[in-house]
């Protein structure tokens, strides 16, 4: 990265009185998804884990869909489709400059976690991206390519070792979050597909809210209870 990089030490966020200004960071431009798939996706991806994910010793986590990941005040963002952060926690006034998005020096930290999910050829998802994380040390790295367009291969999910990014072998697990990710063919928002999730240690899926009151209603059923409308 370039010298203008800034590095949060010992994943610490800078303190106040280093942290630099950010007025002229365009943290948001109205671009928007660019298929109704992918916007699902990432959804399936953010919701399901505030609504279900009890991680381990209450870790707290932040868990968003295509904001900027800032890592250098004169540098451009990348733009995850997801990410995932652990042991860190939303700002408290998201609208205020500083927390509308991903600064690094803010959180302290890279995410744990990015995910990209293709629709062309020209996203960069297994060269550009794939080494920008890696020089961010993102300790994962996961690229969902449902049509294929990139190889045979739908789902491919590496580890940082080093600098450099190994591919995990199947049953994708990634242990220092506590989190696995497998594809999973069935019925989200009214789209049959087959979705990226994440899942538990025994490979289920964390379940989304609306997966949850279902299951509820099902316990209420049996117990002779007529769930309300």
């Amino acid at each position: 990265m370039a010298s203008d990089t800034i590095v949060a030490v010992e994943h610490q966020p800078l303190p106040l009185d280093e942290r630099p200004s950010v007025d002229h960071l365009i943290t948001e431009n109205d671009t928007p998804v660019d298929n109704i798939y992918s916007e699902k996706q990432q959804r399936l991806l953010t919701e399901p884990l505030y609504t279900s994910w009890r991680p381990a010793e209450s870790r707290s986590f932040v868990a968003l869909a295509n904001v900027g990941l800032f890592y250098g005040i004169a540098q451009p963002p990348l733009v995850p489709d997801v990410l995932l952060a652990v042991d860190v926690e939303l700002p408290g006034d998201v609208h205020d400059k500083p927390n509308r998005s991903y600064l690094m020096w803010e959180y302290g930290k890279s995410p744990d976690v990015v995910i990209e999910i293709v629709s062309n050829r020209e996203g960069g998802e297994a060269t550009q991206k794939l080494a920008s994380d890696a020089k961010l040390r993102v300790p994962y790295y996961a690229i969902h390519d449902p049509r294929r367009l990139l190889g045979d291969q739908p789902l491919r999910v590496f580890r940082l070792i080093g600098m450099k990014y190994e591919p995990l072998d199947e049953p994708y697990w990634l242990a220092d979050v506590g989190l696995g990710l497998q594809l999973w063919a069935g019925r989200y928002e009214n789209l049959e597909d087959t979705w990226l999730r994440w899942v538990d240690r025994d490979r289920q899926p964390i379940p989304t809210g609306a997966e949850r009151a279902e299951r509820l209603a099902e316990q209420l059923r049996r117990l002779g209870v007529e769930p309300e409308a």
